[in-house]
């Protein structure tokens, strides 16, 4: 029960950074082209590596719980994308280079070929 707490929490908290970012950067920069989301993205992916870096070469006592409220619930509300980097990065580091190759090709090919889909069938295939 703990561990869903510290998720949820975290993952409100993310949620509402990345509207927050996303509102801002729209004010500031308004374009057609997805800077915030960009951002969301690197900035989330940095701290991921930057908190499994230190987690790491720390050890604390209260790692299990760091990792479930910062890294699957607020940086995976900010962005799932440094879930995704974080999962590319182990491959690569278990010298598993061409399953990381083709995770990265299946996860954005098949990711925006599932949101495509889903547009057309709620929008109605063309004719």
């Amino acid at each position: 029960m703990q561990s869903i707490l510290l998720v949820g929490a975290g993952g409100a908290i993310g949620a509402m950074a990345r509207f927050g970012v996303t509102s801002l950067v729209g004010r500031l920069w308004p374009s057609g082209f997805p800077l915030a989301t960009l951002i969301v993205n690197i900035v989330g992916s940095f701290a991921m590596g930057l908190l499994i870096g230190w987690l790491a070469r720390t050890l604390p006592p209260w790692q299990n719980e760091a990792r479930l409220f910062i890294a699957v619930g607020l940086l995976g509300g900010f962005t799932t994308f440094s879930a995704f980097s974080l999962d590319t990065i182990t491959l690569i580091e278990r010298g598993a280079v061409a399953q990381a190759a083709l995770y990265v090709l299946l996860s954005v090919a098949l990711s925006v070929l599932g949101l495509y889909l889903g547009l057309l069938i709620t929008r109605g295939f063309p004719a």
